[in-house]
């Protein structure tokens, strides 16, 4: 009986692994939905990344790939308690997977809301990219925010330590502006520094810049070009970097 139980599992593993669909990149974009993000913001900011998903660059660079697809992920976050999932994980291997990937982000209510838990959303993401049916080579955190203050929650020490510790990279996009004429920073600090010293990490790692509504988009195409691309230089020798968009 034993035997039998001990076969069981092991073709129960095996039928789990085969089920696990590979791809090159598993990407969970973590988007901010805090109290500082009104309504009309948040439409803007998905605009930039329905834009930058359906890009002719980033379906050229998703075909490059070994495999040729990456599962993608849309998740807003405010407080501790308020992580919402706006589209679950989607397989992205072309135009029509990405436009339907679009299509829902477009179309789906707010729900997240609250003051910043940027270490509770950090985990939120490492949960889900841990507990998937998705077999990636690579796997990114894409963290975008307008401040780099945690209020509650999980410590941004303990979940950033969590997920770097599984092999998994968080970048970082650092939001200056959305507004069409930008007064000046959300924040009276260096928010790209605050995001690469206290955020971002794992081989690879950067941060880029948005700062101001005409750049959003382009800010979000150049991030996901790069994600999708994997790391400009050997996991060994790569360290957390900025990149500004001039």
């Amino acid at each position: 009986m034993q035997r039998v139980l001990i076969l069981f599992a092991l073709i129960v593993g095996l039928i789990g692994t085969a089920a696990a669909e590979e791809v090159d990149l598993e990407l969970v974009l973590l988007a901010d939905a805090s109290r500082s993000i009104d309504d009309a913001e948040i439409r803007f900011q998905r605009q930039g990344y329905v834009t930058a998903i359906t890009d002719p660059a980033v379906l050229a660079a998703i075909a490059a790939g070994y495999r040729q697809r990456i599962a993608v992920t849309y998740v807003e976050w405010g407080d501790e308690t308020s992580q919402d999932i706006v589209v679950p994980w989607t397989v992205i291997d072309g135009k029509d997977s990405a436009g339907a990937f679009a299509a829902a982000l477009m179309a789906a209510p707010r729900r997240a809301t609250g003051p910043n838990a940027i270490g509770s959303a950090l985990a939120f993401a490492h949960a889900l990219i841990e507990t998937n049916d998705l077999d990636g080579t690579r796997k990114v955190i894409d963290f975008s925010a307008d401040s780099a203050y945690t209020f509650g929650g999980i410590s941004i020490i303990e979940a950033r330590a969590a997920v770097l510790a599984a092999g998994t990279v968080i970048n970082g996009l650092a939001i200056l502006c959305r507004d069409a004429d930008c007064g000046g920073r959300p924040v009276g600090y260096d928010l790209e520094d605050a995001f690469a010293s206290f955020i971002t990490g794992g081989p690879g790692s950067f941060v880029i810049t948005a700062d101001g509504r005409d750049r959003f988009a382009t800010a979000v195409r150049r991030k996901l070009l790069l994600e999708i691309a994997g790391p400009a230089e050997p996991p060994a020798t790569s360290a957390s970097r900025s990149a500004r968009l001039q």
